[in-house]
């Protein structure tokens, strides 16, 4: 009996244990259902509560953070133009001179870009990028005061940053770059103590202020409407508020240069024997070394100066090809034509040219563009160089009024007519409207003209002036028998060749 019972006992606790799982798992399914139901009200409720929450106390907006892909292209961007100079120019110039006087532009590159780059950070980007006038900036970055790993630098796109140290660095090589371009037009005759005091004065005075005329602006995240861009328009530099386009340096770079040139080869004369002895280039092979280096660090130098890696700065990149093979092959073209053989000479100087030609355009016209302004700049080069260097009479030894100043005056003019959409250029952005405005050739071209001859005769003013200064203090020009002896070993005591 006591064994049925205790059978009985456990058949009816397993049948209760099974029942009452069967229902709590039936009793489960309604509770997550009803969670189920109850989140859409939470989100409701989260929703009608978000507007009042903003109301008292609106979030912050979030710190912008630079986007490592443009960072990491500027710094590569950096280092190209930095190539251009060192060994690119160098070895240009170096090749283009007398063998007597190869380590002496060698030389004059290598201490100008290095002395630049120390000026550049005591007070050089603090005058060229902080407000202060329309014409010079202020000293408020002097010494770059406040310029940390954390602080930033505005591009040309809404809401993206780069590190501005990275800015400071990329503007150090084009400031470094500018005045070593300078030496071609005087090279084998000036005292090398005089270069330098010239360099620091034409730096400060003409360098600096050009730059920040163009380049300087409060950035595209302070116009929202048209009453910010007034502000940003009266508080920019001349020319930017001008309207001027100079992608990457047309005339702060090269009119600039090519001027200061002209007037350093007239003011310390010509060579002794010009146009009497022969004054052939020693090695061209390094002259296309140089060439070479220079057309390859110019794809940073063009192509950067977007400051972001994107389909402009390809746009740059492109045209900075094209443009340069297009004026390689008319310059080449244009001698063959004239004086029946093609030389390497020829070849370097259109490639040169068309540089030149496409800096301020680079990232404003289109391809076919760039391949119109690459054909028509190096005729007029070589036109320039070749008869009215001559027909003048000055000693510009190595053309650098004649294919940096005449190339940029034609690339900054080229510029204001193929941005035109119609002809295949990308327009000039409406930061208020955030898209492209409409095309005015009339004001685009004399914004354009403007910024030609502002540089000219800001550059060929102040390159007057401290010329003439230096010239009092410590003169100009090495002595006859020194330069005859080359400037290799009456300047720096060395020789390049030993055999």
């Amino acid at each position: 009996m006591m064994k049925k019972l205790l059978s009985m006992f456990a058949l009816v606790t397993m049948l209760g244990f099974g029942f009452t799982a069967n229902t709590y798992a039936e009793d489960a399914a309604p509770v997550a259902e009803a969670a189920t139901v109850v989140a859409p009200a939470a989100e409701a409720a989260a929703a009608a509560v978000a507007p009042a929450a903003t109301e008292v106390a609106p979030a912050a907006a979030p710190a912008p953070v630079p986007n490592k892909g443009d960072t990491a292209w500027m710094l590569i961007a950096t280092v190209l133009v930095s190539l251009m100079v060192i060994p690119g120019l160098a070895l240009f110039y170096g090749g283009l001179v007398r063998q007597k006087n190869m380590l002496s532009v060698l030389m004059q590159v290598f201490m100008i870009f290095s002395l630049m780059g120390v000026l550049w950070a005591i007070y050089g980007y603090s005058v060229a990028f902080t407000g202060g006038s329309p014409f010079f900036g202020g000293l408020s970055k002097a010494f770059l005061a406040g310029v940390t790993p954390d602080s930033l630098g505005a591009t040309f796109s809404k809401g993206t940053y780069i590190p501005e140290l990275v800015f400071v660095a990329f503007q150090l090589t084009f400031a470094a770059i500018t005045p070593s371009l300078i030496v071609g037009a005087f090279a084998e005759r000036m005292k090398f103590s005089a270069i330098l005091v010239f360099m620091v004065l034409w730096f400060t005075f003409a360098y600096l202020p050009l730059a920040h005329m163009v380049w300087y602006w409060d950035g595209p995240d302070a116009i929202t409407t048209a009453a910010s861009l007034d502000t940003v328009v009266a508080n920019a530099g001349w020319l930017w508020a001008k309207g001027a386009l100079d992608f990457a340096g047309g005339t702060v770079v090269h009119i600039n240069a090519g001027v200061d040139g002209l007037v350093g080869a007239v003011m310390v004369g010509k060579r002794i024997g010009y146009g009497k002895e022969a004054m052939t280039p020693h090695s061209l092979t390094l002259t296309m070394v140089g060439a070479a280096l220079l057309w390859v660090g110019w794809f940073g130098f063009n192509a950067g100066s977007n400051l972001e890696a994107n389909g402009y700065a390809a746009l740059a990149l492109v045209n900075t090809f094209i443009a340069t093979g297009a004026a390689t092959l008319s310059w080449t073209f244009s001698e063959w034509l004239l004086k029946g053989k093609p030389s390497m000479l020829g070849a370097v100087s259109g490639a040169v040219a068309g540089l030149v030609a496409i800096t301020p355009a680079c990232g404003f016209v289109g391809p076919m563009g760039a391949i119109v302004i690459g054909l028509l700049v190096s005729p007029i080069c070589y036109f320039m160089v070749a008869k009215v260097k001559y027909a003048l009479g000055y000693d510009d030894a190595l053309d650098v009024f004649g294919i940096h100043a005449i190339g940029g005056v034609f690339g900054a003019l080229a510029t204001g007519v193929f941005v035109n959409p119609a002809l295949g250029g990308v327009g000039v952005v409406d930061y208020v409207a955030n898209g492209v405005a409409a095309y005015d050739f009339g004001a685009q071209m004399t914004a354009q003209i403007y910024a030609v001859v502002t540089a000219i005769v800001l550059s060929a003013v102040v390159s007057f002036i401290a010329f003439k200064i230096v010239d009092v203090l410590i003169g100009l020009r090495v002595s006859e028998e020194a330069e005859r002896e080359g400037l290799d070993t009456s300047q720096h005591g060395e020789r390049a060749y030993h055999s």
